[in-house]
């Protein structure tokens, strides 16, 4: 009689049924994983908006209260983001102190350069053009993403 042979370790077939097992768990979170992703920086670009928004707005109000010096024909927005950090004089404080509306521009998270200043990420839409068609003028009306693509809503990122 042969005494059977009793070795440590793995056999081929429990190694290659491992990998597969790996492999499939693999191809399952993948796709997962970038959905996660996705859905955060559009999460980011949501809350850069609104922030960009309400500054836009808080600079319109303050300019109807009276804390700058109107211009025949302004329109009351901002001539460019970076006024908006920048911050105005308030000629209603005897001081003159300033009013700022934003610490710092959030860049577009969905914007390919990394490399560019964050107020040069965004679209630009002033009070004269139509919702439909953006164009940049002498103020800003609104902002919008430049970046390509699509959202997880299947709504372009430039129309958010």
């Amino acid at each position: 009689m042969t005494a059977a042979r009793s070795s440590p370790g793995f056999t081929l077939i429990e190694l290659i049924i491992t990998v597969a097992i790996v492999g499939l768990l693999a191809s399952i979170a993948m796709p997962m994983a970038e959905l996660v992703i996705q859905r955060n920086k559009e999460q980011e670009l949501r809350l850069a908006l609104r922030e960009i928004r309400k500054a836009i707005d808080a600079y319109k109000q303050a300019y109807d209260e009276g804390h700058m010096d109107k211009v025949v024909g302004d329109s009351g927005y901002p001539p460019t983001l970076k006024v908006l950090v920048d911050g105005v004089p308030d000629i209603l404080n005897p001081d003159k102190r300033k009013i700022y509306f934003l610490r710092r521009i959030p860049p577009d998270p969905m914007s390919i350069g990394s490399d560019v200043a964050p107020e040069q990420t965004w679209g630009l839409r002033s009070s004269e053009s139509d919702h439909d068609s953006p164009m940049e003028g002498k103020d800003v009306f609104d902002v919008y993403s430049l970046g390509p693509g699509t959202g997880i809503n299947r709504v372009p990122y430039r129309q958010w």
